[in-house]
């Protein structure tokens, strides 16, 4: 047990978002999204990888607050076998993954009640509004790196709280800044040239342009901790 406790401390991870928001004119429905800055900060604590992107949308219906769960902003999407029951670990069917953090919910609360079991789920990419992914240069060819994947079971991907607090439309531009932090960065990526590339959402489901970040090392995008 120390060595998952050990791992899961080693790659815990958050996100902190931050917009300046100015209203402009005649901008697309669908958000349109520049990349703007990349930053790597270590620290004591944990290292913040920090991207920044500009963003534009007509109708100003950017982000997601805590709140937001209902369909089709719900966390996940319950699996259920033929008769619409849950499928619960201890009797999955043969095509059911291996137990990990993502296809399976412990302890869920399923229509406002909690079940005392483990149960497959399925992630609702919607939960999200910006969306990340990572590539690592070898050999000359960039390959994605997968957070999903083992050993990892995580995302990057993430939420940005609502640029406006109101509901009526209204065209916005600006800039986000979202961090991403970790206590294994330079254990991972060491010196490899990395890119990524950035998607962001609006509320109507609307995906924007995908943006990537030039090709880095974390050395040359380091920044001192202040």
């Amino acid at each position: 047990m120390s060595s998952v406790k050990n791992y899961i401390y080693l790659f815990f991870f958050q996100f902190i978002a931050f917009s300046c928001v100015q209203p402009p004119e005649n901008f697309p429905s669908v958000p349109e999204i520049n990349f703007e800055d990349m930053a790597f900060s270590s620290a004591s604590g944990a290292d913040s990888l920090i991207i920044r992107v500009g963003f534009r949308d007509a109708e100003g219906d950017l982000g997601l607050n805590p709140t937001d769960i209902d369909p089709p902003f719900q966390p996940v999407t319950f699996r259920r076998n033929n008769s619409g029951n849950l499928i619960v670990f201890s009797q999955r069917p043969p095509e059911a993954p291996a137990y990990n953090p993502i296809d399976w919910a412990i302890n869920p609360i399923v229509n406002n009640v909690i079940v005392t079991d483990t149960v497959w789920v399925e992630q609702n990419e919607n939960h999200n509004n910006i969306f990340i992914k990572f590539f690592i240069k070898r050999n000359g060819v960039f390959t994605e790196f997968r957070w999903e994947d083992p050993p990892y079971f995580t995302t990057f991907s993430g939420r940005f709280p609502r640029i406006l607090n109101n509901n009526q439309g209204q065209p916005v531009e600006g800039s986000l800044q979202y961090a991403m932090l970790s206590f294994g960065w330079e254990s991972i990526f060491r010196n490899d040239t990395i890119r990524i590339d950035v998607q962001i959402q609006d509320r109507a489901l609307n995906r924007s342009n995908v943006v990537s970040s030039p090709e880095v090392t974390l050395n040359q995008i380091r920044r001192t901790a202040r």
